[in-house]
C-alpha cells in the first residue's frame, strides 16, 4: 500500500539516526516502522555509511519494472557480476551482518563489537585480517583493533598467523556459541557460591537470607541443566576445524 511505504521525512530521521550511531531498532521505534524495514532501507541505499535520504527517496519512489521487460536490459538483477563474499550478492551479505549486529546490540554486544563478530559469523572462513575487516566495515583500524581486543578478552574470537602472510588473522570458531554458554555458567555459579556464602552469613532463616539462598540453589540447578545440554547438542553437532583462507573479503 502507497500509504505504508517510507516518506522522505522518514527517510531523513534514518540518516539522522544512523549519523547519531542508533542501532537500526532504535532507529525503527523513532520512525513507527519495523527493526526489517529500516534494516532493509539502509542496505539497499548505500550502507550504513553511504546512506543519503534524498537519494534514497528517489530510489523508493522511482517506478518499478518487472523482471525481464527493463530498457536495455534482460532482466538481470542490478548486482548482476559484482559478488561479495563467497560469490552472493554483496546487498544480501550486507543485510544478514546488519540484522545479525542489530541482534547482538540488543543482546549487549557493544556496536562495534557487534560489528566485528557478524563479520566473522557470516564469512564462510570464519576467518578476516584486519584490513580485511576494515574494507569491509569501512571504518578505521583503530576501531577494528578496539574490537579485536575486547573480543579477544571475551574468548569469542581468537587470533592466528596466516600462513600465507605476516597478517594476524581473527577467527571465530564453530563452537563459539558453546564455549560462550560453559563460560557464561561458570561466572553465573561464582554469583550463585557468593550467594549462598551470603546467605549463610546473614542466617538462612532470615528474609534476606532466604532470599539469596533461594537464588543461590535455583541458579546453581538451572545452571547444571543448561550446561548438560549445551554438552549433549555439542555431541550431536559437532565442529570441524577450518583451513584459514584469505579469499573472504
Amino acid at each position: 500500500m502507497p500509504g505504508d511505504r517510507l516518506t522522505l521525512q522518514d527517510r531523513q530521521r534514518i540518516a539522522a539516526g544512523l549519523r547519531e550511531e542508533l542501532t537500526y531498532a532504535a532507529i525503527g521505534r523513532r520512525i513507527g516502522r519495523p527493526t526489517s524495514t529500516v534494516t532493509r532501507e539502509v542496505m539497499r541505499n548505500g550502507g550504513p555509511r553511504g546512506y543519503h535520504a534524498e537519494a534514497a527517496h528517489r530510489a523508493g519512489t522511482r517506478p518499478r519494472h518487472r523482471p525481464g521487460h527493463r530498457r536495455g536490459t534482460t532482466g538481470t538483477a542490478p548486482s548482476a557480476g559484482r559478488t561479495g563474499p563467497g560469490g552472493r550478492d554483496p546487498r544480501l551479505v550486507d543485510e544478514v551482518d546488519a540484522q545479525s549486529m542489530e541482534l547482538m546490540v540488543q543482546a549487549g554486544l557493544p556496536p562495534m563489537m557487534a560489528r566485528v563478530l557478524a563479520a566473522l559469523f557470516t564469512t564462510d572462513s570464519g576467518s578476516l585480517t584486519a584490513a580485511q575487516l576494515v574494507r569491509r566495515l569501512r571504518v578505521s583500524p583503530a576501531s577494528v583493533s578496539k574490537a579485536v581486543g575486547y573480543l579477544d578478552g571475551q574468548a569469542l574470537i581468537r587470533r592466528e598467523r596466516d600462513p600465507h602472510s605476516r597478517a594476524e588473522r581473527y577467527v571465530i570458531d564453530d563452537d563459539v556459541v558453546f564455549q560462550s554458554i560453559v563460560a557464561g555458567a561458570r561466572n553465573q555459579t561464582r554469583i550463585a557460591e557468593a550467594c549462598g556464602i551470603a546467605a549463610r552469613k546473614l542466617g538462612t532463616t532470615t528474609p534476606a537470607g532466604a532470599r539469596l539462598e533461594n537464588t543461590s540453589r535455583f541458579l546453581l540447578h538451572v545452571l547444571d541443566d543448561l550446561v548438560r545440554s549445551a554438552r549433549h547438542w555439542h555431541t550431536v553437532y559437532p565442529t570441524h576445524p577450518r583451513e584459514p583462507s584469505g579469499t573472504d573479503d
